[in-house]
């Protein structure tokens, strides 16, 4: 897998087995969606290789946390930030509910918050009722689920409103944004 544009475009991201990886096509359109990302914060969770994030920091955001509790796949990311000479990543080794609590606590805020969790274990509601508990999430933010297109994420969720969805082929990417 490759890094598909940006500054590192063309650079090479371990991929750890047994993950499903965001395909290039997916990561490619989440980007040209988001459009210009320079200077924003991004937290990708259940973040398999980073490969997502690395895309993020490619494209000129200022920090990146990556969160990720299996080991083989920490392992990969720490792969990647070593041969790709990243220095503005923080990778945190717990599992995202975990997280997202830490990072809530220590009054952490972000710009982009994607999660793509495994498929068909009901993972992207649960995250994102978390992530509407704890908020993390800065003012002018938004949360993008990368999910199987027949997980039903609700429109609306507390403070957060579904504001924007794109399919390719089995996959769904959801935007959410708080309201007002």
């Amino acid at each position: 897998m490759r890094i598909v544009s940006g500054i590192y475009k063309g650079r090479l991201i371990k991929m750890p087995a047994g993950i499903r990886p965001t395909q290039d096509k997916v990561r490619k359109a989440l980007f040209d969606i988001l459009g210009d990302i320079e200077g924003l914060s991004f937290l990708e969770l259940f973040a398999g290789s980073g490969a997502v994030g690395f895309e993020a920091l490619s494209r000129g955001i200022a920090g990146l946390t990556l969160v990720e509790d299996n080991r083989n796949c920490q392992i990969a990311i720490n792969k990647n930030i070593e041969s790709l000479g990243f220095t503005s990543v923080l990778l945190c080794p717990k599992e995202a509910g975990e997280a997202v609590k830490m990072l809530s606590k220590a009054k952490k805020r972000f710009d982009i918050v994607f999660l793509d969790p495994p498929y068909y274990r009901e993972l992207a509601k649960k995250t994102l009722q978390m992530l509407e508990t704890y908020d993390i999430l800065a003012p002018n933010g938004f949360i993008i689920v990368q999910h199987f297109k027949k997980d039903c994420l609700p429109d609306k969720l507390g403070v957060l409103n579904l504001f924007r969805q794109s399919k390719y082929g089995d996959t769904l990417l959801s935007f959410y944004r708080k309201a007002g």
